[in-house]
């Protein structure tokens, strides 16, 4: 499997005044970087997008990378955000504090990234041999939950998915990803986009989370 990136972006830390306010696991930290692991076919090049987008409306700075071609080949890879309160000076990711892994073999792969006192979040459905890991793990059938609350559409399982893990993790403000997605979904769709996203972010963590170390 090709580790091979592609650029995404980097973006400096915009707007003004109080910062959203965050909650979650993560949300203390200064410095997040966050792995999605699946295929482009499961929405990781849109949710690490997406993710970055928020992040900008936190005020933070932020860089966004990926691996070329994720898009258009049906294999895993994976798309990587890096947020900080300060200028990122390196826009690859070394080490993660939250892994999203929507595929077994992406969890296999990746799951190596994360750090002691990181969060992984996987795809209950898709996985089926997680990892020991002694840190935070959430496993969560994000595709039921989504087909459940709005049907059987794949935009809502990406937007449910993200919707959790903001919800569980706080990485972003649940203030700046819900105008992020009203920008990014496709017109005509927005409320049941937004109510899967509801949904994600309603779940509680504990109901989900998992012990393996």
């Amino acid at each position: 499997m090709s580790e091979i990136t592609a650029s995404g972006f980097s973006q400096p830390a915009i707007g003004k005044g109080p910062r959203p306010e965050r909650a979650g696991l993560l949300a203390e930290r200064d410095l997040l970087a966050v792995r999605f692991g699946g295929t482009g076919l499961q929405g990781v090049m849109f949710m690490g997008v997406a993710l970055a987008m928020a992040a900008t409306r936190d005020h933070r700075y932020v860089a966004q990378t990926q691996t070329y071609g994720l898009g258009e080949r049906e294999d895993y890879g994976h798309s990587d955000v890096l947020i900080s309160d300060l200028p990122i000076d390196y826009p690859e990711l070394e080490g993660a504090d939250l892994l999203v892994a929507l595929r077994q073999d992406a969890l296999t792969a990746y799951v190596d990234l994360l750090r002691p006192d990181g969060i992984l979040i996987y795809d209950l459905e898709n996985v089926i041999h997680p990892p020991v890991f002694e840190g935070d793990v959430f496993g969560i059938p994000f595709r039921r939950l989504a087909e459940e609350e709005a049907g059987p559409r794949d935009t809502t399982t990406v937007v449910l998915t993200l919707g959790a893990v903001v919800g569980i993790t706080g990485v972003v403000s649940v203030e700046s990803l819900h105008k992020t997605m009203l920008g990014m979904v496709v017109g005509g769709t927005e409320d049941v986009n937004m109510t899967a996203m509801a949904r994600g972010l309603d779940l509680e963590a504990d109901e989900w989370r998992r012990s393996y170390a």
